[in-house]
């Protein structure tokens, strides 16, 4: 990885961007977590549903994976950090 060689200085704007990103990546992964959990306790008293819940279930880690890629996309572009 490709890490700047000099300091690096964002402007509060930046910083506050930075930490939007990231509060909205919590919330996401949380959402989408809560929604796994919420949908393997659904299953456990209603095992009918398996094939209606496994759908949303198959997505959610998907979806959490490009949350954490976009987000690391935006933080390395901010910092200025380089992939080989």
């Amino acid at each position: 990885m490709g890490l700047p060689t000099e300091p690096v200085e964002l402007s509060v704007e930046e910083v506050g961007d930075l930490n939007r990103h990231l509060a909205d990546l919590r919330h996401d992964v949380n959402n989408s977590l809560s929604l796994m959990m919420a949908s393997i306790e659904l299953l456990r008293h209603k095992p009918q549903m398996a094939e209606r819940m496994l759908a949303t279930l198959s997505a959610q880690p998907s979806k959490i994976t490009d949350l954490l890629r976009k987000f690391s996309t935006e933080f390395e572009r901010t910092l200025g950090i380089t992939k080989p």
